[in-house]
């Protein structure tokens, strides 16, 4: 019997479902001031000058968005786009900020979106919307985060 909660891995949890061991998976990710971005290439402030954080994110595709916390938005220098109601894993809800739009970064992946600022967030969520964009999913053999299309990133239109 494998046991619920893995205390060898910080933040790894798994459960028991048969043959197949889940497990939480996490990710290291960059994400970038599209703003900032935008303002080197156009010569306005130069490149050592665009913010940018490297973190470890909770892979987690039950949720949507992109989830940061308080502290990273403001380390990145985002600004709020508007507030909104939340629906929470836990069932709650409550108001969260959304940002402009940040890039993330996953290997030589990256896709622009908006990112919701969850009040005391201890983790930064990697959702499905921005996994989709990047042609992302989880092997759920391996417990890793692989292209979906193996290398080539293959995007929809919709």
């Amino acid at each position: 019997m494998v046991p619920l909660i893995d205390n060898s891995l910080p933040l790894r949890y798994t459960m028991d479902i048969g043959l197949i061991v889940m497990g939480m998976i996490q990710t290291e990710i960059t994400l970038i001031n599209v703003l900032d971005e935008n303002k080197a290439s156009e010569g306005l402030i130069k490149e050592n000058e665009v913010r940018a954080v490297t973190v470890t994110a909770v892979v987690d595709t039950g949720a949507a968005s992109l989830a940061i916390s308080e502290e990273l938005r403001e380390k990145l220098g985002l600004s709020i786009v508007e507030e909104r109601s939340v629906k929470l894993a836990d069932g709650r809800r409550t108001a969260c900020k959304l940002t402009e739009a940040v890039e993330v970064h996953w290997k030589d992946r990256h896709w622009p979106c908006p990112a919701v600022v969850i009040p005391n967030a201890e983790t930064v969520l990697l959702g499905a919307i921005p996994l989709e964009g990047m042609d992302l999913m989880i092997n759920p053999n391996t417990q890793e985060l692989v292209g979906v299309h193996g290398d080539t990133v293959e995007y929809m239109v919709f």
